[in-house]
């Protein structure tokens, strides 16, 4: 049973990395939403190719309020929301197996 504890532990660990990743990425795309970055310039580029997918559904649902795009602000939400909930609830599913 310990086996499938660290499993949940290591998983628990990754999506949290994943996580983190995903909360720089839509932070530094909404910095650089209010700059006029280069657009070939291949940083700003990977961050929009990486955020696009995450942003792009929920822009489409929420509609722009006086100009503003509120969907980066959801999106942290929601990853906040993961990070908090799912990660550590596998890191107390995990526990009482190792232990």
């Amino acid at each position: 049973m310990f086996i499938l504890g660290y499993f949940l532990q290591a998983v628990a660990g990754v999506l949290d990395i994943v996580l983190t990743i995903a909360m720089v990425v839509v932070i530094a795309r909404a910095i650089l939403s209010w700059v006029s970055p280069d657009p070939h310039n291949p940083i700003v580029r990977i961050i929009n190719q990486l955020s696009e997918p995450v942003l792009f559904p929920v822009r489409r649902r929420v509609p722009y309020f006086g100009g503003v795009d509120f969907s980066p602000i959801i999106v942290l939400m929601i990853i906040f929301f993961l990070d908090e909930f799912l990660v550590n609830s596998l890191y107390r599913i995990a526990a009482p197996m190792i232990h």
